[in-house]
């Protein structure tokens, strides 16, 4: 499991259909967007204070507006997933393939990363995506199409994919 910490990130609070989203950045990049309420292995939104202005979060901000509006299909704000471990992040950049509208399941993800028979560790890696909706967790489905775990709860899970059509 990663956590990552919000010292020394710049962060910016917005609010979407689903619930407040906490945004952090780093000098690289969007490094983290948690649901304020609700999201297991969320950090503690008290811990960062509101940095308005910020060029990656007014741009994350934005960006995640439009999505939520119907108007954006792919993100294009810079991520910083170094946060991770080697991995994690081959799996996370992996979910920045997944196309608007489409899922996967874990096993043909796991597939994909070169690592067939690493399901579990895979599931537990896209579990721990730090960055929600923009690095597209929740477009990973079971191999039977059910709705398996989400960390923002699997009711959002299921407003995601149907805000993307497919359900």
């Amino acid at each position: 499991m990663t956590h990552i910490s919000l010292q020394n990130l710049a962060c910016l609070r917005v609010s979407v259909p689903l619930g407040e989203v906490l945004l952090a950045a780093s000098p690289k990049g969007l490094a983290g967007a948690w649901f304020t309420q609700g999201q297991r292995d969320a950090p503690d939104a008290r811990a960062c204070t509101n940095t308005a202005g910020h060029p990656v979060l007014e741009q994350a901000a934005s960006e995640m507006l439009e999505y939520f509006a119907g108007r954006r299909r792919r993100f294009d704000v810079a991520v910083d997933l170094s946060g991770g471990t080697e991995f994690q992040q081959a799996v996370w950049l992996a979910l920045l393939t997944l196309d608007f509208g489409h899922t996967t399941s874990y096993g043909a993800l796991a597939s994909q990363i070169g690592r067939p028979r690493a399901v579990r560790a895979l599931g537990v890696a896209v579990g721990a995506n730090p960055v929600s909706v923009i690095v597209p967790c929740h477009r990973v489905i079971g191999a039977d199409g059910s709705l398996t775990g989400y960390a923002g709860g699997l009711e959002r899970k299921m407003a995601l994919l149907q805000l993307e059509g497919v359900l």
